[in-house]
């Protein structure tokens, strides 16, 4: 359950940058694209954080951890690409 909410909330930190860039005025698609580039770098940081908590605090080892990382950085990420390659 933990992973699905964290999966659902970078869907939403990922609508906050894309629309982010328009909220703060700049004009364009290329305000959209350059929040999914900015949004996958930052969802790489904070998925690798989530691994590491998983890894220190939680008991896991890191190739338990593994393919949860993958799944919770490459879904939202994926829809960023998709969103980039879009708008490019």
């Amino acid at each position: 359950m933990r992973t699905a909410i964290i999966i659902a909330a970078g869907f939403v930190f990922l609508a906050l940058f894309v629309y982010g860039g328009r909220l703060a005025g700049r004009p364009g698609p290329e305000a959209v694209v350059l929040g999914a580039k900015v949004f996958i770098a930052a969802w790489f940081v904070a998925a690798a954080a989530n691994m590491a908590i998983g890894v220190l605090k939680a008991g896991y080892t890191v190739m338990e951890e593994l393919p949860i990382f993958l799944l919770i950085f490459a879904l939202p990420a994926a829809v960023a690409g998709f969103v980039w390659w879009k708008y490019s």
